[in-house]
């Protein structure tokens, strides 16, 4: 049995990632909630499993029961929300579904992982195709088979627990369009996220894992303060519902707490009270589900017709992270992810619970304004200009920037476009590099230097990257419920089937870029693809939380894993198919190791064949891949894949100049070299400052340790 083969037997970790996110407790409250875990370790491991603990299905393929649940929209919690908006969707849940749906439990199902279980026939695909809804009537374009495979293995893992992808199945494939990318830092994020609060017409639903009062937060604080007074203007009261994690104690008995106006006004939080937003009605709820089910989600739903999903939280860090926007039916998916989520009743409900996103159009694509980003003389489906004519046009007018506590507010995403290039262009004797550095240094008020060659012209970043109008293609909802308990048991998810199935049934590439990738049932998977002919590519990020990884059953950190996986690989041509780089930002040179807090990188994405794409909130780790509630949305898209890859390829210097080593004792590491000697051999390499190397060392599980309290004191990443 090889070092990363993988059982379907429950394997409880020696050790636990409590610490999985930031909270601000004293040491009694910090052993109490440590106790709590281990003695909900201890009996999860050795009581008897009732059968009402652990649901055991058989299913190799979709049942009758299942795909009439696809096929039924009025089984959905939103439909019985729009019939009685009071009911909580817990208990809507519960009415659809059965009283243990969405519960803390695992859904164990006896069936092979995807990339152990011989392809699915062609009428399998069939009905998979009939469980989605891909906009034929809309004009929307039909699934590609790699699509179809992926989506039916996700559905697979809905055998056991139809809310197990915390959103009803009938909701769990659909369609939409995608018109605006971003790539870039938290603020780049949050400035998109304050214009689309800002221009809300009745309702905003915002889900964050950490929220902390910073410069990243006062965008959306500014945003709310702006949509109250337009709100006020047009003598109307705008409904905020807004969600995040943070440690309590009454989550024991209660996951869902809701937040006194007192404590989301505090200065940890500091979001604005009644008297500062009159025209805004707030609630706000802390979700965790304890000890490890992390509410890791980051998206936000704008008047049920706008829905972006991200990869970052709402605090100050230095990290590049990525957000797409979509609109369509698809939000009518993210809406339901988010009324499960929230579990409560709505007090007051949503205006929108009687208007579902279908019949919302596609606003962006209906604006004159978008229309001209693209060539006009194929307005339905139009090349869009290149990034390189996008960046020239920034450069024609000097913008105010945008910023917290000095807001400019654009009326469009075209506007966003103009602004963010024009901001990013070259003024007052500065160099590109210098404007790159100060981009990139705006979070955490670094002064990092430039230390990359300038890039050639009209290859400079585009963090705001719009799309070309184009017909709705078919998307999915790729999630896994929060799971609390301090054990591997929960791995049948659609999250999880659907990275699996991505890379099993790939047929020339892979690229996938996270902070960390460790994941137990993953590493096998991508030594298979390898051997069978595929190039695999994977970005990490250089130290990024190493402490939290080194803690038993957690996977161990990005240099370990790396050489582990080139150990393994015999032959020269397989080691040539898998290429492992560090994140290098768009003005370095080098990898910066995350423990200086400069240049990191917290991008969560999986891409096959450059036309099918899993973006948002998981990371490739094993506390996402086993506990958090992460929320993630599938694309089956050529034109959007490519437009992500060379997005991506613009925004960091990874490709250039973050490669690992594939042989020798520090394979898998980046190592910079010392010198040549004879036909243009390396003859010494050191390691980026601040670095590991592959062995941790025998008393890793103690920097383990301290790295968690870190976390639990909000100092390490996550």
């Amino acid at each position: 049995m090889s070092m990363f083969s993988f059982s379907l037997k429950p394997t409880p970790p020696l050790a636990s990632r409590f610490q999985s996110y930031p909270l601000y407790l004293p040491l009694p409250i910090l052993f109490v909630l440590i106790t709590v875990s281990i003695l909900t370790y201890v009996w999860l491991n050795n009581a008897p499993r009732p059968q009402r603990y652990y649901k055991m299905t058989k299913h190799h393929t979709l049942s009758e029961h299942l795909v009439s649940l696809c096929h039924d929209r009025t089984k959905t919690v939103s439909h019985i929300l729009s019939q009685d908006p009071s009911l909580p969707p817990s208990k809507a849940s519960a009415k659809l579904f059965g009283a243990g749906a969405g519960a803390n439990r695992p859904s164990l199902i006896d069936t092979p992982l995807p990339h152990e279980q011989p392809p699915a026939s062609a009428e399998e695909l069939e009905i998979a195709k009939s469980c989605g809804d891909w906009g034929r009537e809309i004009g929307g374009q039909e699934p590609s088979e790699l699509f179809l495979r992926v989506f039916r293995d996700a559905l697979l893992s809905l055998e056991g627990d139809p809310l197990e992808g915390v959103c009803s199945p009938s909701l769990m494939g659909s369609c939409g369009v995608l018109p605006l990318t971003v790539v870039g830092s938290v603020w780049d994020i949050c400035r998109h996220m304050s214009n689309l609060i800002a221009r809300a017409e009745r309702e905003v639903f915002l889900a964050t894992n950490y929220w902390i009062d910073s410069d990243a937060s006062r965008f959306i604080t500014d945003g709310l303060r702006e949509l109250s007074r337009r709100a006020g203007e047009r003598g109307e009261k705008a409904i905020v519902k807004l969600m995040y994690d943070r440690g309590n104690l009454k989550q024991l008995w209660d996951n869902h707490q809701k937040v006194p106006k007192d404590d989301y006004m505090g200065k940890m939080v500091r979001l604005p009270g009644p008297d500062e937003i009159p025209n805004v009605d707030m609630e706000v709820v802390n979700y965790h589900r304890p000890a490890l089910g992390t509410f890791h989600s980051k998206f936000m739903v704008v008047d049920r017709k706008i829905a972006v999903v991200s990869s970052n939280n709402i605090q100050k860090n230095d990290n590049l992270e990525m957000m797409v926007h979509v609109e369509g039916p698809i939000v009518d998916s993210f809406y339901e992810t988010a009324i499960i989520s929230w579990g409560n009743s709505f007090d007051p409900p949503l205006p929108s619970h009687k208007t579902p996103a279908a019949e919302g159009g596609l606003p962006t694509f209906q604006q004159d304004s978008f229309q001209s980003l693209h060539e006009p003389s194929i307005p339905e489906s139009g090349n869009a200009r290149s990034l390189a004519q996008i960046t020239v046009d920034g450069q024609r007018e000097a913008l105010s920037e945008h910023l917290p506590g000095d807001p400019h507010y654009d009326e469009d995403i075209a506007g966003e476009v103009h602004r963010m290039q024009s901001v990013l262009s070259v003024r007052d004797g500065e160099d590109v590099m210098e404007v790159i550095s100060r981009h990139l240094n705006q979070n955490t008020h670094d002064n990092r230097k430039a230390t990359a060659p300038p890039p050639p012209a009209g290859h400079e970043p585009t963090p705001y990257i719009p799309h070309p109008v184009h017909k709705p293609f078919p998307m999915a909802m790729v999630n896994r419920k929060p799971f609390g308990a301090p054990n591997h048991s929960s791995v049948y998810n659609p999250q999880n089937a659907a990275w699996l199935s991505l890379v099993a049934n790939a047929k020339s590439t892979i690229f996938i870029q996270t902070p960390d990738l460790n994941a137990e049932p993953l590493l096998p998977a991508i030594l298979a693809a390898v051997r069978r002919g595929i190039t695999v590519t994977y970005y990490v990020c250089l130290g990024y939380n190493d402490a939290g990884e080194l803690l038993p059953m957690q996977g161990g950190h990005n240099e370990g894993v790396a050489h582990k996986l080139y150990q393994q690989l015999a032959e020269p041509e397989e080691k040539e198919r898998l290429n492992v780089h560090y994140y290098v930002a768009a003005d370095q040179n080098i990898p910066i190791h995350n423990s200086f807090k400069s240049r990191s990188c917290h991008i969560k994405i999986l891409i096959a064949d450059s036309s099918v794409g899993v973006l948002g909130n998981g990371n490739q780790d094993t506390q996402s891949w086993y506990h958090s509630q992460e929320v993630n949305l599938m694309v089956d898209s050529v034109e959007v894949c490519r437009r992500w890859e060379d997005g991506l390829r613009r925004c960091q210097n990874t490709d250039r100049s973050g490669k690992a080593v594939k042989e020798g004792e520090l394979a898998g590491c980046w190592v910079e070299p010392r010198g040549e000697g004879d036909e243009g051999k390396i003859t010494g390499m050191r390691l980026a400052e601040g670095s590991i190397g592959v062995d941790a060392g025998g008393f890793a599980w103690a920097k383990g340790i301290v790295g968690a309290v870190k976390r639990v004191q909000g100092a390490g990443g996550f």
